[in-house]
């Protein structure tokens, strides 16, 4: 995906001045606090939101340059769009809701599309209900579809689970894992929920005050020290590889380049890429290798960084072969362990969350 935006526009006490470009394929998040621009940025894509000045750039095709007077219209941008609330038509059915979409589309997709959409987000029993009768994630899920049955350039998701509690949240996400892993459409994701962005995005926008804070993978911004990030450092996110499966003893081997971690038996298969998420209260830091131990990881690293979080706590980052992991131990330990960048360290991981492929949940699991 390529996408350029530069937009500014003065509001009654708010100045809105929005420049990035986001190059790579899957998905983009936009984090901040409420208020901080990231739905008006995203109706500017989208062509809701006409803003005082700016250049909005498409895979090669401009939406918008208000010096040379271009603004695409709307309907013309082929940009597919999922709000806080579905937004369905009440009077028509779900596959009547899907079916809007795919006839939106030029050309039209080929009717095996539409089998494959639903299928990808698992409605085939709820084609026939009206609107109303929908949970809210069931909702969520037709509209989403909906919109991908329009062949989008480029997907736009305004916080599609805010709305939702708790339950209806992780009946959703799956399929929201699942459409990231599987379809090629690139998407910008709008939230403040670090758990979502966590799971879901590939690279982060950090939106604060109108303007872009923090740009870069969600690999690097979840382990960073500099203060822009603070509000995403409650851990790490980090990529492994399935090794092998120890099925007698309910375990799987992961790979995390040289260093292996024992997990919890992963429902994927053998050299399956599998996310994980650490979180810095779970690693405890020892100067020397530990002896006989419960815990199965114990990580040989480097410290990279050290940051004072406040109350007390610091924010050690550790570099781990290709990982980069955040600890948050108090400023106490760091003291005491004279803790500084460069020195070698043993990072005991107590417990991570594993992001399953496919459907499946997102436990919190002991390793």
């Amino acid at each position: 995906m390529s996408l350029e935006v530069r937009i500014a526009h003065q509001f009654r006490g708010f100045l809105l001045d929005v420049d990035f470009a986001v190059e790579t394929p899957g998905v983009t998040a936009l984090f901040g606090p409420s208020g901080s621009g990231k739905t008006t940025t995203i109706n500017a894509v989208a062509g809701l939101f006409r803003p005082r000045t700016g250049r909005i750039v498409a895979q090669g095709d401009v939406l918008l340059d208000t010096d040379e007077g271009i603004d695409i219209p709307t309907r013309l941008r082929n940009v597919g769009y999922v709000f806080q609330d579905s937004r369905l038509f009440p009077h028509l059915d779900a596959r009547a809701n899907l079916v809007f979409g795919w006839r939106r589309a030029r050309p039209r997709p080929a009717q095996r599309e539409l089998d494959r959409v639903i299928d990808l987000l698992g409605v085939a029993d709820l084609l026939h209900r009206l609107p109303r009768t929908l949970s809210g994630g069931e909702k969520q899920r037709i509209a989403l579809g909906r919109a991908l049955l329009s062949s989008p350039r480029l997907l736009l998701m305004d916080e599609p689970l805010a709305a939702l509690g708790q339950s209806m949240k992780q009946e959703i996400l799956p399929y929201l894992e699942r459409l990231r892993d599987e379809s090629k459409i690139p998407m910008i994701y709008v939230s403040h929920s670090v758990e979502e962005v966590a799971r879901l995005a590939d690279d982060v926008i950090i939106l604060e005050g109108g303007r872009v804070a923090a740009q870069g993978s969600v690999f690097d911004l979840f382990s960073s020290l500099s203060p822009e990030t603070r509000e995403l450092s409650v851990g790490a996110v980090i990529e492994t590889r399935v090794v092998r499966h120890l099925p007698d003893d309910h375990l799987s081997e992961l790979a995390l380049g040289e260093a292996r971690l024992i997990v919890p038996l992963v429902p994927a298969p053998e050299r399956a890429i599998v996310r994980l998420r650490i979180n810095a209260r779970d690693i405890t830091i020892a100067l020397d290798a530990p002896g006989r131990i419960s815990a199965n990881n114990v990580l040989p690293a480097v410290v990279g960084g050290v940051r004072a979080s406040g109350d007390g706590q610091a924010d050690i980052q550790l570099l781990c072969g290709p990982a980069k992991l955040l600890a948050q131990i108090t400023e106490y330990s760091r003291r005491r362990l004279a803790l500084a960048t460069g020195m070698r360290v043993y990072a005991i991981i107590k417990s991570v969350t594993v992001d399953r492929p496919g459907r499946g949940t997102l436990p919190t699991i002991s390793a």
